[in-house]
């Protein structure tokens, strides 16, 4: 009787990294915190094209990192949100530099305000398991649209509005930052992040947790 062959098997191969979203939260956290102090007129405004640029030299590299390893860890709500969000400081952060300080940009509040709407899809997402992350983009979603607002009325009240909330974000971001650079490095929860579901078990679950449902992820199956 001949040999029946054996049933062909595929093979997925797992890379541990090491969660990338305390980088990219504490690159927003510098960020909001540098254009809150122009927006509250902490420094000169001539001064103002500096920050913009230090922004686009620190802030949005780190941001860009931190999503890239976002996809790779098969994270995408945070990582698309992340990638969003940098695009957003990109462009304020070039909109500041090239502009001419005290002046409004209508332009810059056009973009902002399609960031701003586009962000609400990795926010309303990542609210399913990552509260704390899915809060942090909300607030940066309010941000942008608040500057947007700014941008195009050249009013006070909306960019002092907007620092205000920019410094709020400026402390959450710092404080998940810390909470999931501490749980990454511990293993274990330290400070609240208000994981739920999923997000839950990913940190409580075995193994068979994590892989299960893996020949449906993207990169696996055949088609996006």
């Amino acid at each position: 009787m001949a040999n029946q062959p054996e049933a062909s098997r595929s093979q997925v191969v797992l890379r541990p990294v090491a969660s990338p979203l305390p980088l990219g939260l504490l690159a927003l956290a510098v960020a909001t915190f540098s254009m809150a102090g122009v927006q509250l007129s902490w420094l000169p405004p001539a001064q103002a094209p500096k920050v913009g640029l230090l922004v686009l030299v620190f802030a949005v590299p780190l941001q860009a990192l931190s999503s890239i390893f976002g996809f790779l860890a098969r994270d995408p709500a945070a990582s698309t949100g992340m990638a969003l969000q940098g695009a957003g400081w990109l462009a304020i952060g070039l909109g500041t530099y090239t502009g001419r300080p005290g002046q409004p940009s209508p332009a810059l509040g056009l973009v902002l305000l399609g960031a701003a709407t586009v962000l609400l899809v990795p926010v309303i997402t990542a609210a399913r398991g990552m509260v704390l992350a899915s809060a942090v983009m909300a607030l940066t979603s309010l941000r942008f649209y608040l500057t947007a607002a700014a941008e195009f009325t050249a009013s006070s009240a909306w960019q002092t509005a907007a620092a205000i909330v920019g410094l709020v974000l400026a402390v959450t971001a710092f404080y998940a930052g810390l909470a999931f650079e501490l749980e990454d490095s511990a293993h274990v929860t330290v400070l609240p992040t208000f994981r739920r579901h999923e997000a839950e078990v990913a940190m409580i679950g075995d193994t068979s947790a994590e892989v299960s449902g893996i020949e449906h992820e993207a990169g696996v199956r055949r088609t996006l």
